[in-house]
């Protein structure tokens, strides 16, 4: 295990729809980076740390690991600065120990060989299995640092059904669960991936098609205002310079594993059966999705939410005017609020 700590800086700039308290925090904040190793010889995780300096006491509701979702590394969406702050930035200044993870294959953390190869010569990278493992390994690595039994976790689409399966499969390590655009079964055809032909080990994302696909869906009249200027080009610089190999393509692309694909397929299509048992969630859950998510709709959070059977205190909240990346857009702060009163309300 590889550590390397980072200076860190004060919190003192303001946050686009952000509550007027949230805009005075000016928390110092230490981060720390490390290189955590998995089950499997040879593949390690990325993993960032952020809390205030003078944090010294860590308890079980304070302390929370976020998960990234199909196709983008976590570091880069949950810990961006857009209007001088980050979401990790956000929630560690209210006194919490935030982590975030890369899955294998994403962002820092290592890539399987396979990835070096054409993605015809083998079958899709990373399948749920051996994510949800990757998770295990990081919670286990953050509860052995902390001293603790249980943490929080936070998953964003593909990563709201790793999330699930994991605190699914272990109840006892699981304290809060918040499900960020919540995957649940599809009603059509999947949101990414080839129109047909067979998958290969990973697919090549261009910053064009990702741009486009964010905002499928949104209201012309809304289309303008909802990223502020900057902030995509920000994300999309950060996140395909994580793939170096990605950029020397023409043109330049982020290498994404297409296990997931595979996984909707075998788990998210109509008529199969989940990746997960919803009814084995036995801590508090939390639902958040925007309006104008297209890949995980209101629609998905609704036909989840009455199979949360033995959650405590569950609950379900729909945001206005975003997308299914409203953590970078005009209205996060809604996004912000709406999951940070869930984390407060019992945090101990």
């Amino acid at each position: 295990m590889h550590r390397r700590a980072l200076l860190a800086t004060p919190l003192a700039a303001p946050l686009l729809a952000m509550p007027a308290q949230a805009q005075a925090q000016a928390t110092a904040l230490a981060t720390e980076e490390f290189m955590v190793p998995s089950k499997d010889p040879g593949i390690e995780l990325f993993v960032r740390n952020k809390r205030p300096e003078t944090l010294a006491a860590f308890t079980p509701g304070r302390t929370l690991l976020f998960v990234h979702g199909a196709t983008y590394p976590a570091h880069t969406a949950f810990d961006l600065p857009l209007g001088g702050l980050s979401w990790m930035d956000y929630i560690a200044g209210r006194g919490f120990d935030v982590w975030c993870m890369d899955i294998r294959g994403y962002g820092r953390s290592t890539r399987p060989a396979e990835m070096a190869q054409p993605p015809e010569a083998n079958p899709p990278l990373v399948r749920g299995e051996t994510a949800v493992a990757d998770i295990g390994a990081v919670n286990a690595f953050i509860r052995q640092k902390r001293g603790l039994p249980r943490i929080v976790h936070m998953g964003w689409s593909w990563g709201t059904g790793l999330t699930g399966r994991f605190a699914a499969d272990n109840p006892s390590v699981v304290e809060r669960v918040v499900l960020y655009a919540p995957l649940w079964t599809l009603g059509g055809p999947p949101p990414i991936g080839p129109a047909s032909g067979p998958l290969g080990a990973y697919r090549r994302v261009t910053q064009a098609a990702a741009k486009q696909r964010w905002v499928a869906g949104v209201p012309q009249d809304k289309a303008a205002g909802l990223i502020p200027p900057g902030w995509f080009e920000h994300w999309a610089g950060v996140t395909w310079a994580t793939d170096p190999d990605g950029q020397r393509q023409n043109p330049p692309a982020l290498r994404a594993p297409n296990g997931v694909l595979q996984d909707l397929a075998d788990y998210w299509a109509p008529g199969k059966e989940p990746f997960y048992d919803p009814a084995k969630l036995r801590a508090p859950v939390l639902l958040v999705v925007a309006e104008w998510d297209r890949d995980t709709p209101p629609s998905m959070a609704s036909t989840l939410f009455p199979l949360l059977l033995n959650s405590p205190g569950k609950r379900l909240v729909v945001l206005a005017e975003g997308t299914h990346s409203i953590v970078m857009e005009r209205n996060r702060g809604a996004l912000f609020q709406a999951v940070q009163v869930f984390l407060e309300e019992a945090a101990a």
